[in-house]
């Protein structure tokens, strides 16, 4: 199918179509551990150093991370210096920021399913907003509220992965989830209505492996239909009492990985790369034509990256992917390298999955290593595609 390149809803507000994406995590692991991969990457200490080594590349567009456990450390008591100092260092390099209010973390204090979470949400939205445009008076300001809330809830809520560390409980996770998530942009837009909402949801495909059970076929697709329910309550049309509305599915941002897809009977992972390809395995491009379809908003792969050494062949296939995007017309605004820094594992700290555009040479050191084969690719994203296309 082909569409228009000429998107006529919105012009795409982001400075660079390549973006990159800073591990922002602070949330309690599999241990009850709190991890702050901010601290932990280094990113808090080399902020100036790292947009510097972006704009080197051209990359303009990032992702943030306000970690709500470092702001909020008593209720309703917000710290914001290190939310000022990536303020202030993204204006001095020329960055524009995505923010997320919460990645994944809460304070100590809080779970989804504590009663007053919505609320401490919400107000740290409009305290957040009240703080950014204090420094930042004019200019696009585009906000993730709660970043894959599909995921947290089935880590949280089923897997006992992080807080409230549950089992059978991933709806009602994702239901309180959604409603922090609403109401915080009930917030946000009360106090600054120019402001533009961002979702961040993985994009998975689960299939069947008999493909001749109709039984089976229709039940993998209702488990696969599952992952919107996060953009059909934003929009109101489930749980409607949440008070979601059609305006507030903005920009649809899809987090794509290797593991993504699965067969629903056996949950066997569908490998991406072998040859010759597999037959239960979905391109990209037909994933993201899906939600268009479904949604008719502009998306951006907010998230992409593969561990280890297939990286370099990983990113190869996103390039053709978002090229075969732009040919068939699909308003594609950007797509975001996550994490562009190499992270470590959230349960094992002491394993770097050397996923980024920069390695982790030294852990102690934290110095940055370009891994060159990657940055041939991004220097092939950035002669064949801008914001401008």
């Amino acid at each position: 199918m082909q569409y228009s390149n000429n998107y006529p809803h919105t012009k795409n507000p982001f400075q660079s179509f390549l973006m990159a994406g800073f591990e922002c995590a602070d949330q309690q692991n599999a241990f009850g551990e709190r991890i702050d991969l901010i601290k932990l990457t280094g990113h808090d200490r080399f902020i100036n150093e790292d947009y510097q080594r972006l704009k080197e590349i051209e990359i303009t567009t990032i992702r943030e991370g306000i970690r709500w456990s470092y702001v909020e450390k008593t209720p309703y008591n917000y710290d914001w210096t290190q939310v000022e100092e990536i303020i202030i260092a993204a204006k001095i390099n020329g960055i524009q920021v995505i923010w997320d209010i919460c990645h994944f973390g809460f304070p100590d204090d809080l779970t989804p399913l504590h009663p007053m979470f919505a609320r401490r949400f919400s107000h740290l939205c409009r305290a957040f907003v009240l703080k950014y445009r204090s420094l930042v008076p004019e200019g696009e300001l585009i906000v993730t509220p709660i970043n894959e809330v599909s995921f947290l809830s089935w880590l949280g809520g089923d897997a006992k992965g992080t807080s409230p560390y549950c089992v059978n409980q991933g709806w009602e996770v994702k239901y309180m989830l959604m409603k922090a998530y609403i109401e915080g942009i009930e917030m946000m837009k009360e106090t600054d209505p120019t402001i533009r909402i961002m979702t961040t949801e993985p994009l998975v495909s689960i299939t069947s492996e008999n493909p001749l059970d109709s039984i089976s076929v229709l039940e993998a697709n209702r488990k696969h239909q599952e992952q919107f329910q996060v953009l059909e309550m934003l929009t109101g049309k489930l749980c409607p009492e949440l008070r979601g509305k059609p305006e507030y599915l903005d920009i649809i941002g899809v987090n794509f990985y290797y593991n993504n897809q699965w067969t629903y009977e056996n949950h066997q992972f569908i490998p991406w790369n072998d040859t010759p390809p597999s037959p239960f395995w979905r391109s990209l491009h037909s994933l993201i034509e899906e939600i268009f379809i479904s949604y008719g908003r502009p998306v951006v792969i907010s998230e992409t990256s593969h561990p280890g050494e297939d990286r370099f062949l990983w990113l190869k296939m996103i390039q053709r992917e978002c090229a075969a995007m732009y040919n068939a017309g699909l308003p594609l605004y950007g797509c975001c390298i996550y994490p562009i820094i190499d992270r470590p594992d959230w349960d094992f700290p002491h394993i770097w999955h050397h996923s980024g555009l920069w390695d982790i040479g030294n852990p102690n050191t934290l110095e940055r290593e370009m891994h060159t084969e990657s940055l041939q690719i991004i220097n092939t994203f950035r002669s064949n595609f801008s914001v401008n296309m």
